[in-house]
Order: structure tokens, then C-alpha cells, then sequence
């Protein structure tokens, strides 16, 4: 079910505490999407440094925003879905995360989004998912039916994002078999409303490419 022509995907990263676990999770995300031929971006707060959420990057006029709002907005919108890699904390997705998320809108919209959760324990931090389903629904990135919880996160992956555990090499597949279909049917079809919207002389055109 791979694009051969490869697909934009951002994969949206939520903790930014000391010794953090999840970012193998995130880079084990990363390796699978770039092994199918995307182009997978990591958003990582502890990277950009984006503030309490005061004022919504569409608020800003077009030289006030923070360059790293500028930087993280230029990725959503050229993404063509998002993964949300996120841990469980205080039954809920973490500060960090929803702070990040909460900064932009039209940049998520129509684009579909597929949720990640992990836990340094057995349960794979899936009571965060029931949050960020409502989240993303809201934000106009709806995420797919299936979601991929991740276990003892720590001792799951390497550094790099390599899994320990071969089992979830396996796992991950129909996770992003079921993100790919989607993320191409929305991207076809934003596609198509955009060329609806050319005068009747471009629309052929539009939609020979």
C-alpha cells in the first residue's frame, strides 16, 4: 500500500521532560515512514520552545510570529497527515503536547492523523488516547481507527529508534497501512476541491497532473 511517490507525514512528538523515554518511539516511527519512501518530519517541542499558548500563530501578522512558530507552521501545512507520538500523564495527553498542538489550526485541516501512546509500564498509555481522539477530531485532523500503544517504551527501542522488541516491526505495519490509505484518500480529495476551484479553462488541466 506504499505511495511511490512518497508522502509528506509529520510526526508530532509531546514531552520535553529530563531523561525523556518516548522519543525512541517517536524515532522508531520516523525509521518505519522513511523506509516506506515518505518524507517523515519529527515536531519536537524541546526543539522549538513554543510558548504558553497566549496568541494563535493565524493572530499574528506575517513578520510578528516567533521564527520557531514560523518553522513549526510551515511543516503542519506542507504535511499531508500527522502522527502523534504521546505518553499518558494524569490520565491525559501531556502539557507539553497539547500546547504545541493548540497553536495552530488551518494548517491540520482535512488531513487525517494517527495516535501513538506509550507508557514505561504495561499498559501502552492508551487512556491518553481517549483525549486525544477528541483533541484532533477537534482541531480538524481526525484520527484513524487503529492506534499504536507501546509498552515498557524504555526498554522497547534503542537510541535510534531501533526496536529491541521484533514484534513491533511487525505491529506497525497495519498502523501505517491504515494511515497511508487515508492520508492519500483526504490528500485526493483535497486535491480535487482545489481544482473545483479553478476557473472552468485550468480545471482540466488541474486534474491531468
Amino acid at each position: 500500500m506504499n505511495n511511490p511517490a512518497g508522502l509528506n507525514i509529520a510526526v508530532i512528538y509531546g514531552s520535553v521532560r529530563q531523561n525523556r523515554q518516548g522519543i525512541k518511539a517517536a524515532r522508531f516511527v520516523i525509521n518505519q515512514l522513511n523506509a516506506r519512501g515518505h518524507n517523515a518530519t519529527l515536531v519536537d517541542p524541546l526543539d522549538y520552545q513554543l510558548p504558553f499558548l497566549d496568541m494563535m500563530y493565524k493572530e499574528y501578522t506575517q513578520d510578528d510570529a516567533p521564527a520557531a512558530m514560523v518553522a513549526v507552521a510551515k511543516i503542519l501545512d506542507s504535511a499531508d497527515s500527522f502522527v502523534i507520538v504521546s505518553g499518558e500523564y494524569n490520565h491525559s495527553e501531556p502539557a507539553a503536547l497539547k500546547n504545541l498542538l493548540d497553536h495552530f489550526q488551518s494548517e491540520y485541516l482535512y488531513k487525517p492523523s494517527g495516535i501513538v501512546t506509550y507508557s514505561a509500564g504495561p499498559f501502552g498509555g492508551v487512556r491518553a488516547l481517549i483525549t486525544l481522539r477528541a483533541l484532533l477530531a477537534e482541531l480538524g485532523t481526525p484520527s484513524i481507527p487503529s492506534a499504536f500503544p507501546v509498552s515498557n517504551v524504555g526498554k522497547s527501542f534503542d537510541e535510534n529508534g531501533n526496536a529491541l522488541d521484533q514484534a513491533y516491526d511487525r505491529r506497525i505495519s497495519k498502523f501505517l497501512d491504515e494511515l497511508e490509505w487515508y492520508t492519500n484518500a483526504l490528500k485526493r480529495a483535497r486535491e480535487q476541491q482545489h481544482c473545483e476551484r479553478l476557473i472552468p479553462a485550468q480545471q482540466a488541466l488541474c486534474r491531468g497532473k
